[in-house]
């Protein structure tokens, strides 16, 4: 029997604020990140994830007074990405309530910060983002072209260290026209450590389609904000498709 697969509610964040946009860009507030944290926790989420858009772009370090206060009221596992720029950083996270860090720098800049996290903290501690525009890693908020090609970045994020990829579609993000399921299937087929599909997710049979791709886990933005749909009746939906989740 394999590992469960877990559904996770992503929140996008700039500073204090929950904003969503589309292929990462037109970014709009939608509410509140701790009121957000809230709503999920009272759904007893498998995971939870928290990237502040805004952190590296503006220079800025991880908010810790926010993880520390969305972490308070959540007891789910939460991994949180934005800012993060060294092993003091993800030390600081830890022990603010972070389970994981999410990092995205760039393939080049990323190589001793991805190793430096896996060697103190361990692989499990280090989920590496990859966006994926033309079939290429970007980073910086998808303004900055690596020329690397998304399966070979994978590659090399596995072996520097990271225990998860955070897979998305830059082209889908937002739109709701379904999973990059080609992406996800040459990117889960290449690497043995856990791939969370997201970018487009409109439906629980999109989440059923990515793991028959090859996703470990299915993140949805979205699809939990702006529709009348819950994780806990994901994983129902998954279950009576037979994918091991957890009821």
């Amino acid at each position: 029997m394999g590992l469960a697969i877990r559904i996770i509610p992503t929140m996008l964040v700039r500073g204090r604020t929950l904003v969503k946009g589309t292929q990462f860009n037109s970014w709009r507030s939608v509410g509140t990140a701790a009121q957000a944290a809230q709503i999920h926790a009272s759904r007893g989420v498998d995971e939870l994830c928290i990237l502040d858009i805004g952190a590296t772009a503006e220079g800025r370090r991880p908010d810790l007074n926010l993880v520390e206060e969305l972490t308070a009221t959540c007891f789910s596992p939460i991994s949180v990405g934005g800012g993060v720029r060294s092993v003091d950083d993800v030390r600081a996270l830890l022990a603010s309530g972070a389970d994981k860090v999410v990092i995205c720098t760039g393939h080049n800049e990323v190589d001793n910060l991805v190793r430096d996290i896996s060697d103190t903290f361990g692989a499990q501690a280090v989920v590496v983002a990859i966006d994926v525009k033309h079939g290429k890693y970007w980073t910086r908020c998808a303004t900055h072209n690596t020329e690397c090609d998304a399966v070979l970045a994978a590659r090399a994020v596995e072996k520097l260290g990271a225990g998860e990829i955070l897979l998305t579609s830059v082209e889908r993000d937002g739109t709701m026209q379904g999973y990059d399921l080609d992406l996800i299937r040459a990117v889960s087929q290449s690497v043995n450590i856990p791939v969370i599909a997201s970018g487009g997710c409109s439906s629980y049979d999109d989440m059923h389609q990515a793991v028959k791709a090859g996703a470990s886990a299915v993140a949805a933005g979205a699809l939990f904000q702006f529709e009348d749909a819950t994780p806990r009746e994901a994983a129902h939906y998954l279950h009576e498709h037979n994918i091991e989740v957890r009821l």
